[in-house]
């Protein structure tokens, strides 16, 4: 800090010069000159220095990677830790490297514009510049919640994809896969069993124990889930729901409940289940078939499309496997090929018939 003389056009002028730090710790400079006199210089000076003072006292905004810091931290309280993985692992694969130092206030929508569209690889699919958009906008908003933004500068902005096409099997199919997987003695063959036939998710089988099964009910409590990140939890939405047995199934459950024995969960925790490659597994034994090479999940999808194209109704498919949104369902309902069935037949218009031969001549008029 300093106030200092110099000459300019043969006159003397004075220059008040301080230099400090702000709350980051990053250097700070600031002067004022053409000062024309040395008590004008030392109040301009006590000025700045004050300025300084308020800088280094003021709040501070977040940089992306600090706030991501904070996020996490955040999230811990309510989000499961496989979510909180899957938000760390793309923000440091996609995102930090782009906005590591950028201080949160200076992302822009056209910074999260040309982040999604062009900065992430020409090679990233749609559903993966759609989820690095999803977090992006959860953790500005986030920011905005916690009174750290104004604004969510991702606000508004979409990523459209494509509907997947959900591979599902025939009726056929589902014969020859139970059919030989029951001659090979396969050992997913129970596990297949009860997926065709309730379509439960994989990690809702895995959970499953002889005392969510009434079999004299005829029903099953589906409450528990479980995945290698989180173990045994909830179900995706959080709900317990009742899947109905249907007779073939109450059968082969009673059969089977004599072989399990004294044990606690109704299927064998399988290695390759437990490592998460009951897909593959299913995937290679559909192809030896010949059959069309389905993943794990497309055994939900199978029982549920089957379930619409003979008749069940929307809202009672929705309650069985636990689709929280109907949207959801209406994807298997396209599947199914029923959505646009009969639809036009409440026309209120008909095609004219030809009566006995008749053949009847219009004349124009003059």
């Amino acid at each position: 800090m300093a106030i200092r003389t110099y000459i300019k056009d043969r006159k003397k002028l004075y220059e008040a010069y301080v230099n400090g730090f702000n709350k980051r710790g990053i250097r700070i400079q600031r002067k004022r000159s053409g000062l024309e006199s040395q008590r004008k210089a030392e109040t301009v000076e006590f000025e700045l220095k004050r300025e300084l003072a308020k800088l280094k006292e003021e709040k501070v905004s977040f940089r992306w990677n600090e706030w991501m810091i904070e996020c996490l931290k955040l999230m811990k309280v309510s989000y499961r830790p496989s979510t909180l993985y899957s938000y760390e692992k793309t923000v440091s694969k996609w995102i930090n490297h782009h906005w590591d130092s950028k201080d949160l206030h200076d992302i822009s929508k056209l910074d999260v514009h040309e982040l999604i569209f062009e900065r992430l690889p020409s090679d990233a699919t749609m559903h993966t510049r759609k989820y690095v958009l999803k977090i992006v906008k959860r953790i500005f908003q986030m920011a905005v919640d916690h009174g750290e933004l104004n604004r969510n500068p991702a606000q508004g902005m979409m990523v459209k994809v494509p509907e997947a096409e959900k591979k599902v099997l025939t009726n056929a199919e589902v014969e020859i896969l139970l059919t030989e997987a029951r001659t090979t003695d396969h050992r997913f063959y129970p596990i297949w069993i009860i997926a065709l036939f309730t379509g439960m998710r994989s990690g809702e089988l895995y959970a499953l124990r002889w005392s969510d099964i009434d079999l004299d009910a005829g029903i099953i409590s589906v409450g528990r889930s479980w995945n290698s990140k989180n173990g045994f939890t909830s179900t995706k939405n959080q709900k317990t729901r009742s899947v109905p047995i249907s007779e073939d199934l109450l059968q082969f459950l009673k059969e089977f409940k004599l072989k399990r024995g004294q044990e606690e969960f109704v299927l064998p925790h399988l290695n390759e289940w437990t490592r998460g490659d009951a897909a593959e597994v299913l995937r290679k034994f559909c192809k030896a078939l010949q059959i069309t090479p389905i993943r794990f999940h497309d055994l939900r999808a199978t029982f549920i499309t089957n379930l619409l194209s003979r008749g069940e109704s929307l809202a009672r498919v929705m309650a069985i496997v636990g689709h929280a949104d109907m949207e959801t369902t209406n994807v298997y309902l396209r599947k199914a090929g029923i959505e646009l069935k009969d639809g036009t037949e409440k026309l209120g218009y008909k095609i004219p018939r030809q009566i006995g031969g008749q053949v009847l001549e219009f004349k124009r008029n003059h």
